[in-house]
């Protein structure tokens, strides 16, 4: 084989050590546990919303950014539920760029796992420390989940990963919610059937031992358009769409149907300048139909502190290397906007 063995990663003890929660910390990740379950399941009528950079490459400025995001949870904490959106994986759909702090810590230096595990722990850590606010990041690699499992408080499985088995077996051990990409094809019954794989029980390979999962009745949708045949954006977060989403759900009975819409990505076409409408046209779908109120549980926004995107090196603080975004300013005005529409 090709493989050239670099360098046995450590193993998720190890990593752990030095970066681990104290019994405060932990306390508070129950309690926001807790709180989000608590929307996925109707128990609570507040807004989730996964809100952050497309890819976190810097650990000062994403702190700094969910920093600016806890002053605003303070001010819309009775309606809305803000989760810091901390991407640590990036899926390239050719192969090559970025891959995301777990693969390099430094986006100007060459791989290095190891560090960029130690790394991504870091950041978490961090951000859960100084704002109180567990975080969301992509499952983009099953295995990784272990060094992330006590901080993390949703993970998101893309689109392109969305009909792995490896994915959806490993969601149904979760004890946090995940959501469900649709596939870049737009079919919802793929999506769906992620959803019912993972939530119900499983018998597999995880971290070298056999396993046993009982499911995870919080695993729901995130619509995020589509791409047809001739490489058109085919958006799926209208009135009509969520409509045929509801019934769907209503045909299979599957636990807590519910949906989280991606602002971005096919939905927007990647112009990140549309999520604002987006979000507000979902709103108003969501106002419009008791079952749409009901189901649709919150909002995916990329947003930043610079407007827009920069090529590597990076030369502009707080300015996405990975796809566009939102700068700190519009995000802020929207998050306070979509408050006062609840």
């Amino acid at each position: 084989m090709s493989f050239e063995y670099i360098s046995e990663l450590p193993s998720e003890r190890t990593i752990k050590q030095g970066l681990n929660l104290d019994a405060h910390l932990k306390a508070v990740k129950v309690e926001r546990d807790e709180a989000i379950a608590d929307i996925l399941t109707g128990k609570s009528s507040k807004l989730l919303v996964i809100i952050g950079p497309c890819s976190a490459d810097n650990e000062e400025a994403v702190l700094d950014y969910t920093l600016r995001l806890r002053k605003v949870q303070d001010r819309v904490e009775d309606k809305m539920l803000l989760i810091p959106r901390i991407y640590t994986n990036k899926p390239r759909t050719t192969g090559e760029g970025y891959k995301g702090m777990a693969h390099q810590p430094d986006p100007e230096k060459a791989p290095d796992l190891a560090e960029g595990i130690k790394a991504i722990r870091s950041l978490h850590l961090r951000v859960l420390r100084e704002t109180y606010m567990s975080s969301a990041d992509e499952m983009l690699y099953p295995d990784n989940y272990r060094y992330l499992d006590d901080l993390l408080a949703y993970v998101a499985i893309g689109a392109r990963s969305v009909e792995n088995q490896q994915h959806r077996l490993t969601v149904s051990g979760l004890d946090i919610p995940a959501g469900m990409k649709n596939p870049t094809s737009g079919d919802l019954n793929v999506m769906l059937n992620s959803v019912n794989a993972s939530q119900i029980g499983h018998t597999f390979v995880y971290n070298g031992w056999e396993v046993r999962t009982s499911g995870n009745p919080l695993t729901h949708c995130i619509l995020r358009g589509a791409v047809n045949s001739y490489g058109r954006a085919m958006p799926n977060y209208h009135y009509e769409d969520l409509q045929r989403l509801a019934e769907l759900y209503e045909e299979r009975e599957l636990d807590n149907p519910a949906v989280i819409v991606d602002t971005n990505h096919a939905n927007s076409n990647k112009d990140f300048r549309e999520q604002p409408r987006i979000a507000r046209e979902v709103m108003a779908a969501k106002a419009a139909d008791s079952v749409l109120n009901r189901m649709v549980k919150g909002l995916m926004i990329e947003s930043y502190i610079e407007e827009g995107t920069q090529a590597i090196p990076a030369r502009i603080y707080g300015k996405s290397i990975t796809d566009p975004c939102l700068n700190w300013t519009d995000s802020e005005r929207l998050l306070l906007d979509i408050a006062d529409r609840l």
